[in-house]
């Protein structure tokens, strides 16, 4: 099939494509192409996944169930974990993970092996794009030489771009559909191609770049800026701490400035699967240029430290009430890494709660969103919040601000509270005894 071939089936909607991921990215992205009036393909190496979208069963907070039920029904979205199936489709994106390894350099298996499953079965005239957030390079490293080693020509018979995802779990108002999208592709036609795809997909604007691997270097500046200005915030908020100065009064200050001042807030540490993890790719990229990324480490050092800073606050507040971490009851509100979400992915909340248990506090773990939850290799499940907790607590610590915890119950209900997001700012009155970070 010729260029002019694929661009025609993409206006006219008859091409078939493909999402190889379908978790926290891809599935919201197979959603919204269905929704647009494609047949679209879902593969996953999770047969529970698939099973769940083939029954119209949603998993990610992200996608509206009533979307992915009529996307099902309508015959516009099944999934697979059968790769064979790759040869019926004319596009496929690639949202699989890209985590760190223990020793904090990337590792890019899921993206080799799903490279490696499509050339296995692609045909000419397909598009493939890479989602998952990678170091530059990995696009025509890894990809494009899946596809020359098949004998494919880039920017000919294969059509091969880079074009990050940008998800942000428990946004209310940007999502995949209306949130600006980044492509670079291989060649100019790689571009061209797969900019068409995007917007008959989105609402939001398509801004094309020269290669992949501007693109990949965008996603994680995006990741990285976010890193660091949290990084100066935790800062802030120590250097405050040992200064007796209110930091989050200090940062709503600071933003009434209306020029050269964004507002980044700190916390008990960062979580999920992008900040806390991206920007490690560039440093470990930057290696092979002979380029040491001070700036970037010296963030993460103070961004990992701040889990271990809540628990010797806490152990401060409660010598303060006479009293020992060992053998303290301590509620945890709040297990997700951010609010209104389910997600605990590198949730800082974990190391907390694993660092109390270790200086003999008895913790319950409180958290709407989520039943349970893997700390180590402990399960551990999470209660209701209740009158009843809050009152037996010697300390209860806000870990995660979500909108549905009763704050006024809190306040009025607890003795002692280590408000770790400034939670409680709008409750006229406060705990008897309040700490802020």
């Amino acid at each position: 099939m010729s260029m002019k071939s694929l661009l025609e089936k993409i206006e006219t909607r008859q091409a078939v494509v493909g999402v190889v991921g379908l978790g926290y990215v891809g599935l919201p992205l197979a959603v919204e192409k269905a929704k647009a009036g494609y047949h679209v393909i879902g593969f996953d190496v999770q047969q529970s996944r698939v099973d769940m979208v083939n029954n119209g069963i949603n998993y990610i907070g992200d996608v509206l169930p009533a979307d992915l039920h009529e996307m099902v029904n309508s015959g516009l979205l099944s999934a697979t974990t059968d790769y064979a199936k790759i040869q019926d489709v004319d596009a496929v994106a690639i949202c699989v993970p890209t985590p760190l390894d223990l020793h904090k350099q990337p590792d890019t298996s899921y993206v080799k092996s799903s490279a490696k499953a499509i050339a296995e079965y692609a045909h000419e005239g397909m598009l493939v794009v890479l989602e998952s957030t990678t170091y530059p390079g990995t696009t025509e490293e890894i990809i494009v030489a899946a596809f020359e080693e098949k004998g494919f020509k880039v920017g000919e018979t294969i059509f091969i771009a880079y074009s990050p995802e940008r998800v942000d779990p428990g946004n209310k108002f940007y999502n995949t559909k209306n949130t600006p999208k980044v492509v670079g592709g291989v060649t100019k036609n790689c571009t061209e191609v797969a900019s068409m795809l995007y917007r008959q997909v989105l609402d939001g604007d398509v801004f094309e770049v020269s290669s992949p691997a501007v693109a990949e270097m965008e996603k994680i500046f995006e990741n990285t800026f976010r890193h660091i200005n949290i990084a100066l915030s935790n800062e802030m908020a120590l250097l405050c701490d040992r200064m007796g100065i209110d930091v989050w009064e200090v940062i709503d200050a600071a933003k009434t400035k209306p020029y050269g001042f964004m507002a980044f807030y700190p916390g008990p540490g960062l979580g999920g699967h992008c900040i806390p993890i991206d920007p490690f790719y560039l440093t470990w990229k930057a290696r092979e240029y002979n380029y040491h990324t001070r700036l970037i480490e010296i963030a993460g050092e103070i961004n990992n430290a701040m889990p271990e800073f809540v628990v010797d606050r806490s152990m401060r507040i409660l010598n303060e009430s006479g009293k020992a971490m060992r053998g303290a009851k301590i509620a945890l509100l709040g297990i997700a890494y951010k609010k209104d979400i389910d997600d605990v992915r590198e949730s800082p909340v974990l190391s907390i709660l694993s660092n109390l248990k270790k200086e003999g506090a008895l913790v319950t773990a409180v958290d709407p969103y989520v039943d349970n939850f893997k700390c180590g290799r402990e399960v551990i499940n999470t209660e209701p919040l209740s009158k009843e907790i809050l009152k037996n607590a010697d300390l209860v610590i806000i870990t995660t601000d979500h909108s549905t915890f009763d704050y006024e119950l809190i306040a009025e209900t607890s003795d002692v509270v280590f408000d770790t997001r400034n939670a409680l700012k709008d409750v006229k009155k406060k705990p008897k005894k309040y700490f802020k970070l």
